[in-house]
């Protein structure tokens, strides 16, 4: 009897051993309770980036006759772009696997049930990841106004931000998120380099070339209303940041922990850097200059935050401060261009750089691709090209869809509404 028992444990032994093999891929194709936990925080955590995150950070760096003006386009685009990424917006960019655009097949959520899946996250519920996607749509769209505060009608921001981002977009997060050609060359972008800084930046840059620098700019004081709003706001955008690139995984794991570990230290960096620079050369470090910094090193660091080591995410932080009060001072005043709250200057430059430096410091034991360091050259060649389409695409349409909405409404208040403030002229209302 012992004998048997003895063949039998053997016999049941190499069985076993398949089963627990077998066990991960089938529990990988299973909701996962810690998961879904973990992404209803990460949701909440993103969308409290734009309200009230960027609503603060923005309004605090405008006139206090835009103050309110600034705030209501950050909360149009989450009430706008919500309905229109359930309407269609979801199903274009992560239905279907087409090199240019997704499906229909999710229009208003068609088919989605309690327990159905997106194959890009299997191990949260399908509205979840929706959900989660959606508050990337919001805040992409609401950083373009950045660059025309203070001179936008508010008509044409709706108007233009509709279809922004239905052609700009859509179309981009397709490309690198949902399958798309980007994807399939192995462009890396974790959490919105090309997607959402890239985008936005540049969009922001053309429409400020487009509309004109605001009246006063370069000869009046355009110093901002209230810089302890946009501390808070910096603040918030910190830690929601936190759901924004550590969110990303898509799971509660060791990559977004490494994830939110590199993002907070290359926005320590971003600040440390932006002020040193300030302190050398202007004698003080401006409040101003730290957050913009600490905003820099979180931008860049967004795509290649799932990708990287920690201490890649510190030279990152420094590169992405020192680089983006370059392009916020010197590039700025060299091409005359009025970009506001410096949108292109943080936003696109550090979505440019970080994507590039992905390519560089990709580390295969973190993200499954290794980078220049570790002798795959090939992948910055790579990020150069997702950084070229990213930038012509939005620069072009960006352009195409300002002169259209043009021909509609006017795209900027009359001289007269500019003097009195968007507040007033746009929404009847205004800060005692």
């Amino acid at each position: 009897m012992a004998g048997l028992s003895r063949r039998a444990a053997a016999m049941a032994a190499p069985i076993g051993f398949v089963s627990i093999l077998a066990a991960p891929a089938h529990a990988a194709n299973e909701i996962s309770t810690a998961d879904t936990a973990w992404m209803i925080v990460a949701t909440a955590l993103v969308l409290m980036m734009t309200i009230p995150g960027l609503a603060l950070f923005y309004s605090g760096m405008v006139r206090k006759k835009n103050v309110l003006a600034t705030m209501a386009q950050s909360l149009a685009a989450v009430t706008l772009i919500s309905i229109l990424w359930v309407a269609f917006g979801y199903s274009l960019c992560f239905v279907g696997d087409g090199p240019w655009i997704g499906t229909l097949d999710r229009w208003f959520l068609a088919g989605m049930t309690m327990d159905s899946v997106n194959p890009a996250a299997k191990t949260i519920p399908e509205s979840l990841f929706m959900l989660y996607q959606m508050t990337f749509a919001i805040i992409t769209v609401a950083l373009v106004a950045g660059s025309v505060a203070d001179r936008m009608r508010f008509s044409a921001y709706l108007l233009f931000s509709v279809a922004w981002f239905i052609f700009v977009y859509i179309p981009l997060a397709h490309w690198v998120w949902g399958g798309g050609f980007l994807a399939s060359m192995g462009v890396l972008d974790f959490a919105g380099g090309l997607v959402v800084h890239l985008s936005a930046g540049t969009g922001g840059l053309v429409a400020a070339k487009v509309m004109g620098r605001r009246h006063g700019y370069g000869t009046e004081n355009l110093a901002p209303f209230d810089l302890s709003l946009a501390v808070m706001g910096t603040g918030l955008l910190w830690v929601g940041w936190f759901g924004f690139n550590g969110g990303s995984a898509l799971g509660a794991n060791s990559r977004a922990v490494m994830a939110i570990i590199a993002t907070h230290l290359a926005a320590c960096a971003g600040a440390l850097t932006w002020g040193a620079i300030e302190w050398s050369t202007r004698r003080k470090p401006s409040v101003l200059g730290m957050i913009s910094g600490a905003v820099a090193g979180l931008g860049t660091i967004t795509p290649a935050s799932g990708f990287v080591a920690p201490w890649h995410a510190i030279v990152i932080g420094i590169i992405a401060g020192a680089l983006c009060y370059w392009a916020c001072t010197w590039l700025k005043h060299r091409f005359d261009y009025d970009d506001s709250l410096d949108v292109f200057g943080v936003h696109g430059i550090g979505g440019l750089t970080g994507t590039l430096l992905a390519g560089v410091f990709a580390t295969s034991a973190i993200g499954g691709t290794a980078g220049l360091l570790e002798g795959h050259p090939q992948q910055l060649l790579i990020q150069f090209y997702g950084v070229a389409v990213a930038f012509a695409w939005s620069a072009g349409i960006s352009f195409i869809l300002l002169k259209l909405v043009g021909l509609f409404v006017p795209l900027r208040v009359s001289r007269e509404h500019e003097l009195e403030g968007l507040d007033i002229s746009q929404h009847g209302e205004a800060l005692q």
